[in-house]
């Protein structure tokens, strides 16, 4: 006995077909979670005062760009700040590259340009005044800047006018710290990236069976 079957539609067209829906859903879900995870990262980095600037630097990439799409996707997203950011997410102990101290800036520093912490070596530039160093025991030593005054942003500047025949203090001038010297500084952590990447990796699988059922 001969039996003869039909097939009523091409295998081959329908399982490229399917292939094709496939590598489309693959794509979509991993470029939509590197926007997810990219926004999740942002939006931590604002919540815990770190600034808009910094939040900037999280940047993502998805492969293949453009309209092409593959079933192996992939997505990247990543910090151009990267030691600023592991740093804060991890809760890192700062020290001094050269074995002595780092020195804090106190609000008297005020800021360098383009809104960067001061350096001593920058203030002393910036002021035309040098640091004196103030050992403390016990305390943390200070560097501070004679003959200056506060101004009325709270920053120190060198205080002019003349001064007294009598002793040659200039009227109104002070001794004010300007920053704080620490051997070694541990940062709070402030944000938990790990966490987020943990969450957005686990919807990826669920993002696919929805782009592929659609």
């Amino acid at each position: 006995m001969r039996v003869k079957f039909d097939i009523p539609f091409d295998p081959e067209a329908v399982f490229t077909e399917e292939y094709l829906l496939g590598a489309k859903a693959v794509t979509r879900a991993m470029r939509m979670a590197q926007q997810d995870l990219k926004e999740g990262w942002r939006s931590q980095i604002r919540k815990m005062g770190t600034g808009d600037r910094l939040a900037k630097t999280v940047r993502g990439v998805s492969f293949p760009a453009g309209s092409a799409v593959s079933m192996g996707a992939a997505s990247v997203v990543w910090t151009k700040a990267p030691e600023i950011v592991s740093a804060h997410n991890s809760g890192a102990l700062i020290q001094s590259s050269d074995g002595f101290y780092l020195a804090i800036p106190t609000p008297a520093a005020g800021l360098g340009r383009w809104g960067r912490k001061m350096t001593p070596l920058t203030w002393e530039r910036r002021n035309n005044l040098p640091l004196r160093f103030v050992y403390r025991k016990g305390k943390p030593s200070l560097l501070v800047a004679d003959h200056a005054r506060i101004d009325s942003k709270q920053r120190a500047r060198r205080k002019g006018g003349r001064r007294r025949k009598s002793d040659g203090i200039l009227s109104g001038e002070q001794t004010v710290p300007i920053f704080i010297l620490v051997p070694q500084v541990r940062l709070r952590k402030r944000y938990d990236l790990d966490q987020e990447t943990r969450r957005v990796f686990g919807t990826i699988s669920g993002r696919i069976r929805a782009y592929w059922g659609d």
